[in-house]
């Protein structure tokens, strides 16, 4: 018994002296923490109450400008409910701003001049982004196989087999591949606003699925079994998908109709790609470039992330490095011209979210906890402290007489009610601290910059920390 408890305190010293934490380091702890009225009132104060609420900056809680010089015309809120399904809603409001604005009369009517009001079902294109997903992931799998399950590039696969994130090439592929629907056809479920149990019953038959594929491989099965069983355990997620979600339309019957609710069209009957092809006209696919601003890396390159896409056909994350300069210079081309953009922040980062605003100096959370918080963009990236976690349809800018930003303005998918009408100001300082991506048609790019985009790029593991968030 005495050597047992001789061991176990050599042991616990030897921890103490190769890095743990001591008597002596906590007793230096304690003397440096102080126990004035002034800390103790403190302490009382973030014991019952929010620490938001406390490390309000007073002197920038009054009212700030709402007004933009160049604003893109204003089209209805949505609201993602519980999901993250932000990427997939910014994406289709710039598609329908697109549409909405158009002064053509292909149709038999001209959307601009008609104020034609129409919101598509992200249910319809949620659940082909989650069958593609699963197939994406059982794929990787049988790719994978003959690596042992602790391999990187396994472990990447089996810890997220799918998501409800995304970005715009998802969109991209996604509507090109299966068309869209309005959501007066295809209205959203309760899986589809809340998808988290869905999501976790179906990660979990999949990762089932995925031993099932790892031990065939390993039993030498043929090609040709291997994609029998694959087809199998697709047609499983896909029941499971039609029960959450509902079976898919392939054709409906639908009138255009303005803001007032009155049909500016004669019915017509549609599958959900001849519906796309009267909205959007032509693949989105070549009509874009995604631009980033990623510090860490060197700018005027093009990256690509490995396995950052929503179909195993479909394309990667591939995106332009740039300053913030030349991505605002972009942002206010379009802008000008009346066009909405898909674009993604670290929304959570100095955000009123009564008010609807951001600012760098919403929140001295530095005073209030008695210490500095010194990390640049890049150093926040690289510590997984920062990373593109919300999408949001940028919609207005307010320029100063030089013509730089003052602010912008996004609309959010949170719900017409939330900050400024469904809206989020941000200020020209904040933008430029916790603003990632933008995607912006090629027409409002200069030549150079289009030329860079067609660079080889250079190509980035899912594992960077940038690309662990979901938009």
């Amino acid at each position: 018994m005495m050597a047992g408890l001789l061991m176990t305190s050599a042991s616990a010293f030897a921890q103490q002296k190769n890095g743990g934490i001591s008597q002596q380091m906590l007793s230096d702890f304690s003397k440096l923490t102080t126990t004035s009225v002034a800390d103790k009132a403190l302490f009382n104060a973030m014991a019952s109450n929010k620490i938001d609420d406390l490390a309000k900056n007073f002197a920038n809680q009054g009212q700030f400008d709402t007004h933009f010089s160049v604003e893109t015309p204003k089209q209805s809120i949505t609201d993602q409910k519980s999901s993250g399904r932000c990427w997939m809603f910014s994406g289709m409001n710039v598609i329908r701003s697109n549409f909405t604005q158009r002064t053509d009369s292909v149709l038999g009517f001209v959307p601009a001049k008609n104020n034609v009001a129409l919101e598509f079902s992200q249910n319809h294109l949620f659940f082909y982004d989650q069958l593609e997903k699963a197939n994406l992931f059982l794929q990787g799998i049988i790719e994978t196989a003959k690596k042992p399950i602790d391999d990187t590039r396994v472990q990447f696969f089996f810890r997220g087999p799918v998501n409800d994130g995304g970005t715009f090439c998802g969109v991209a592929d996604l509507t090109e591949k299966y068309g869209i629907v309005p959501k007066e056809i295809v209205p959203e479920t309760y899986s589809a606003d809340n998808t988290s149990r869905m999501a976790q019953l179906v990660r979990s038959k999949l990762r089932e699925q995925g031993l099932v594929l790892r031990d065939m491989v390993a039993k030498k099965k043929s090609a040709k079994e291997m994609g029998v069983a694959k087809k199998q355990m697709l047609g499983e997620i896909y029941r499971m998908l039609c029960m959450t979600l509902g079976k898919p339309v392939t054709e409906f019957t639908y009138a255009f109709k303005d803001k007032d609710g009155k049909t500016v069209s004669v019915p017509k009957k549609y599958t959900p790609k001849s519906f796309y092809r009267d909205v959007v006209g032509e693949s989105l696919n070549g009509t874009f470039i995604m631009v980033m601003n990623d510090p860490r890396h060197e700018y005027y390159k093009t990256y690509e992330v490995e396995y950052n896409r929503h179909t195993y056909d479909g394309h990667n994350w591939k995106y332009l490095n740039l300053p913030m300069e030349e991505i605002e210079k972009l942002a206010i081309a379009s802008l000008k011209d009346g066009r909405k953009m898909y674009s993604s922040y670290d929304v959570g980062k100095q955000l009123d979210r009564n008010r609807g605003y951001c600012d760098v100096d919403n929140y001295d959370y530095a005073t209030l906890m008695g210490t500095d918080f010194k990390m640049d963009k890049a150093q926040r990236i690289s510590t997984f402290d920062s990373g593109s976690t919300h999408a949001m349809t940028l919609a207005a800018v307010d320029l100063d007489e030089n013509g730089n930003a003052r602010k912008w303005k996004v609309e959010n998918s949170w719900g017409a009610s939330w900050g400024q009408n469904g809206c989020l100001i941000m200020t020209d300082n904040w933008f430029r601290e916790y603003m990632f991506r933008l995607v912006v048609d090629k027409k409002y790019v200069p030549e150079n910059i289009l030329k860079m985009a067609q660079q080889k790029p250079v190509m980035l593991l899912p594992e960077d920390p940038l690309f662990q968030y979901d938009e």
